[in-house]
């Protein structure tokens, strides 16, 4: 009888290295926080159109939080990680402590 645990699941939401990316970005910020859209761009050296599409999947499930405003006549969109976004991240990164904590008996 085995007493292996089954290998956890990762969140392929999360997973895609550019999506894992911006949301440990914005899991560093305080929670209700906010980060500019080219200064997400900025930090993480992506383009404006490779960052939205990503954005746009963590959006749809419900990890990140958009906000369209403007500063004077400038449109101005900000990111930040829902209550969903951080557990999803935080499930994520116990999952791959597990893998990596796994791996030797693999």
């Amino acid at each position: 009888m085995s007493t292996e645990q089954p290998l956890p699941e990762l969140d392929p939401v999360i997973h895609a290295q550019a999506r894992l990316r911006v949301v440990a970005a914005l899991n560093v910020l305080p929670e209700g926080d906010e980060m500019a859209f080219n200064s997400m761009k900025e930090l993480l050296g992506m383009t404006a159109g490779n960052l939205s599409v990503h954005l746009t999947k963590l959006e749809d499930a419900g990890y990140v939080r958009i906000t369209k405003t403007h500063r004077g006549r400038t449109p101005v969109t900000y990111a930040a990680l829902t209550k969903r976004g951080r557990l999803a991240f935080e499930d994520y990164t116990k999952a791959i402590r597990a893998l990596l904590d796994n791996a030797g008996g693999v």
